[in-house]
């Protein structure tokens, strides 16, 4: 018997199979850690946009289909007596609603004005006092979406009448309708409590931190070169390894 495997020299023998699997998983890790530094910078610039007020845009001034949710606003104009009340909002396990008011922007456009959060009435046949500045405000706010419902479920009706009116969603194409305007593609979060009209806000960015995303991107560059060094390892073989078993 021959007396080691190691007197066999290792040369290059790349196998085929093993090149094709490389070639063809290495450029997909390799986009994809480079997707999630993307992300990260752009996580991280919304994140900077959040905590700086002062990057507030005026809406007469912006384009709404242009604007990036979370990004701070700034409105002049006066509250309008239609108001919903948007159900099943808790807060520190107390149940309640966010108030969503149509607001009339100086020069007559109207958008949807989402003041916060207000506890609800203990008997459910009874909706808060909820109250309308009068008078031209100028209030500070963020960008959001439509609360729109689930993806399997359905928009419940307000009932027609007077206002407030209590609702579980309120997609644009029924806010527009039941208020009888155009609106535009978002809606306004009030930044904070001080605001004119404001209740309880306490918005908080619903995003995935960049830490996160780089955590990804490290794990994808990883893999990728674990794939190079085995890749390399494997196309490295003993020559005369494969006679060993006839020897002896």
């Amino acid at each position: 018997m021959s007396p080691s495997g190691s007197n066999h020299p290792r040369r290059w023998q790349p196998n085929g199979r093993i090149l094709i699997f490389a070639g063809f998983f290495l450029p997909l890790l390799l986009a994809l850690g480079i997707w999630q530094l993307q992300r990260a910078g752009e996580k991280a610039e919304l994140m900077e946009g959040w905590q700086d007020a002062s990057a507030a845009v005026q809406w007469a001034d912006s384009n709404a289909d242009q604007l990036v949710t979370g990004q701070p606003v700034a409105l002049s104009g006066r509250y309008d007596e239609k108001r919903w009340l948007l159900d099943n909002r808790t807060r520190d396990g107390r149940p309640g609603y966010e108030v969503l008011n149509l607001f009339v922007i100086s020069g007559g456009e109207r958008i949807v004005v989402n003041r916060g959060w207000i506890p609800a009435p203990r008997l459910r046949n009874q909706l808060p006092d909820v109250t309308v500045p009068a008078g031209e405000q100028r209030v500070m706010g963020r960008v959001a979406d439509y609360p729109d419902p689930p993806l399997l479920g359905a928009a419940a009706g307000a009932p027609a009448g007077s206002w407030p009116r209590r609702v579980q969603a309120l997609p644009r194409h029924a806010a527009a309708e039941q208020a009888g305007v155009l609106l535009p593609p978002v809606i306004i979060r009030l930044a904070d409590s001080d605001q004119p009209g404001a209740y309880r806000v306490d918005w908080v960015p619903a995003l995935m931190g960049p830490r996160t995303h780089y955590g990804y991107a490290l794990q994808w560059f990883s893999l990728a070169v674990a794939l190079v060094i085995l890749t390399v390892v494997a196309s490295y073989r003993r020559t005369g390894a494969n006679n060993d078993k006839y020897n002896g």
